[in-house]
């Protein structure tokens, strides 16, 4: 079917012009002068035969026509920017990861930086979720380009998993309870056995944590009724104020402990989790250039096994 439409520069330019407001504003948008957006803008009226602005040159306000055109005009162009992002293999754009809450408040935030200053004209775009995400090509994740969740040691792959090279592995995943100096300081926590009795805190989202942590410790895990909290952000605050002595994994208390806010006594043991981000498979330079980076940041992570019953200095 031939298509009969106006010059794309004139479109172009009448929809900056209408959704903006201002001949200069849409100017400045698609980098040229107001009189080459007024000259477009005249160009496609009488392309169209009708008139899409009225008023004074200074204020000029959109006709009933111009009113009619600009939303599908604009829902157009949105649409055939989305088309072609998805087809444009660079190194600028916009990425969609997805995570946990806290891990996103804790551990890759606090990174971020590191990778807007390498790559500034990516635009990283978090989103969180409280429960355990999977593949950015699974069922509600299809708009994620990553996805970072967490895989049980041993567990059998399934149909998630059948692109196994969408799979970046991470880190193992480190457990151990946490508390305050000060807490610390009135209490005596030198082995398994000195949690009995003590307050213990938990979290909704993980309600097996300090069983798990038993498990990976050798050791019965304590049983005890404390507060619980909706996210592990929540909990870690409340160990750091001294309300009681939280299971935490090691890469979301690093720099709590390297600080001085928490203290891990026992040290920490493997949990039969690790951390894992699942790509989704389409080319994307851009997405290389965060899982490489992402991949690098995990490796330089410190590992706990050097710390274990100590502050970290």
């Amino acid at each position: 079917m031939k298509r009969r439409l106006p010059p794309l520069n004139a479109l172009r330019a009448f929809e900056a012009a209408a959704r903006l407001g201002r001949m200069t504003a849409a100017a400045d948008e698609l980098a040229v002068t107001p009189g080459a957006i007024s000259r477009q803008v005249q160009q496609l009226e009488q392309s169209l035969g009708t008139v899409l602005f009225e008023g004074s040159k200074n204020r000029p306000q959109l006709s009933a026509m111009g009113r009619q055109l600009l939303p599908a005009l604009t829902t157009a162009f949105d649409q055939l920017d989305a088309a072609v992002n998805a087809v444009r293999n660079d190194n600028s754009g916009t990425l969609d990861v997805c995570c946990f809450n806290t891990f996103m408040v804790k551990w890759l935030i606090p990174r971020l930086y590191d990778f807007n200053s390498r790559y500034p004209d990516i635009d990283v775009r978090l989103s969180s979720t409280d429960r355990r995400p999977y593949a950015a090509q699974d069922s509600g994740h299809e708009r994620y380009d990553l996805v970072i969740s967490v895989d049980e040691t041993g567990e059998q792959p399934d149909d998630r998993d059948r692109d196994r090279d969408s799979i970046l592995p991470l880190f193992q995943e480190w457990l151990g309870p946490v508390l305050s100096p000060a807490l610390a300081a009135s209490i005596k926590i030198a082995t398994a056995a000195d949690l009995s009795g003590k307050s213990l805190l938990h979290t909704r989202s993980r309600t097996n944590a300090w069983q798990m942590w038993g498990l990976a410790a050798g050791c019965a895990a304590p049983v005890a009724e404390g507060r619980e909290f909706e996210h592990y952000y929540f909990t870690l605050e409340a160990a750091i104020a001294g309300l009681g002595i939280c299971i935490a994994p090691w890469h979301l208390v690093i720099d709590d402990i390297r600080s001085g806010r928490l203290i891990a006594p026992l040290g920490f043991s493997a949990s039969t989790y690790r951390y894992v981000a699942r790509r989704s498979r389409k080319q994307d330079k851009k997405l290389d250039l965060f899982c490489s980076w992402l991949q690098n940041q995990a490796a330089l992570s410190p590992r706990p096994q050097s710390f274990a019953g100590q502050q970290l200095k």
